[in-house]
């Protein structure tokens, strides 16, 4: 029994794995993400997210072999690094487990735990491969001055360029149409008080506005194409980069997912799929395989020793709540 853990800014997802690809039990918690209530949320959280999936599947954390736990900004601020790694050693009342970011989840779930190279653009973008065991970052910023691709990249660009075409610095597109009935603006500069006064400039909300520049982009907004295009090469960048410091070679295959509601866009998936064969020309594009919970789960079993076989992997994609959107 393999227990995994997905974490993020709006819930925490949590997954219980036999070896033979059937899943035990399943449960969701609130958000794991503690910058603004303090670390001691994330043990509250693990708390009750064990505690639900474990009386579903009718076990105890102790039946538990192995868990992965993937949660969000681990290894980002080093003070709290043993704080979290500690955490879930009391709730399982054992040390079978292993603590990382929660992008781990997300290569892990896209590729089955294989090696090959997952980029991640949601609200933020990164990349997170393994290759022979050795895990490498790239990306991930944050939004003040990394994150490229990701959809504050693009939504943030996308304001720029309405910014552009009201003031008449730039010809008038589609966009500005777009964001005018997306955001009910009586006038153009009434945007300042939505982004800036309304929303206090709030990532998440900023971000939401991708998805109007794709609808802009596929009404023939010469703006909003440069910038999907933009965001694609840069995706493809940090794929690149990271194959580079993985240390394939020149002549070696490459597996490829992706993760992230960036990638709902075809213009986005299509480009960035044609700047990947540019950089080189080995890469293999995959669908994700099964969502990032399930791959936190394969990922504890991979940690145990004991990966998942190929009729268990196979029972485990036709198993319709595991497998990726």
């Amino acid at each position: 029994m393999f227990l995994g853990v997905d974490g993020g800014g709006t819930k925490t997802a949590f997954c219980l794995l036999r070896s033979d690809g059937s899943i035990a039990g399943q449960s969701v918690a609130p958000s794991s993400y503690y910058f603004s209530e303090g670390i001691d949320l994330v043990t509250r959280v693990l708390e009750e997210g064990i505690g639900a999936v474990c009386t579903t599947a009718g076990v105890t954390p102790a039946g538990i072999d192995f868990a992965f736990f993937g949660l969000p900004t681990y290894g980002e601020v080093s003070g709290d690094v043993a704080t979290l790694g500690a955490a879930p050693r009391d709730i399982l009342g054992h040390d079978r487990y292993r603590v990382d970011n929660d992008m781990v989840c997300g290569w892990s779930g896209s590729l089955g735990a294989a090696d090959g190279i997952n980029v991640i653009s949601g609200t933020g973008s990164m990349t997170y491969g393994e290759r022979a065991g050795r895990g490498h970052r790239v990306g991930g910023w944050s939004e003040l001055f990394g994150d490229e691709g990701s959809a504050y990249w693009i939504a943030a660009r996308g304001l720029q360029a309405f910014s552009r075409m009201s003031d008449g610095r730039d010809p008038a597109g589609p966009l500005l149409d777009v964001l005018r009935e997306h955001l009910e603006l009586s006038a153009d500069l009434d945007l300042i008080d939505v982004v800036v006064n309304r929303w206090q400039g709030g990532r998440g909300q900023i971000a939401a506005l991708c998805p109007q520049v794709v609808i802009a982009a596929e009404r023939g907004d010469d703006a909003a194409t440069a910038i999907l295009h933009d965001a694609a090469r840069e995706l493809a960048l940090l794929v690149d980069t990271t194959r580079r410091q993985l240390g394939y070679g020149a002549d070696d295959q490459v597996l490829v997912s992706y993760s992230g509601g960036t990638f709902n866009a075809a213009q986005v998936r299509a480009e960035f799929q044609a700047h990947l064969h540019k950089l080189h020309d080995r890469y293999d594009l995959r669908r994700p395989l099964y969502s990032p919970v399930v791959g936190a789960a394969l990922y504890a079993a991979k940690q145990a020793g004991s990966p998942l076989d190929a009729d268990a992997l196979e029972r485990l994609r036709t198993t319709p709540t595991a497998t990726a959107a």
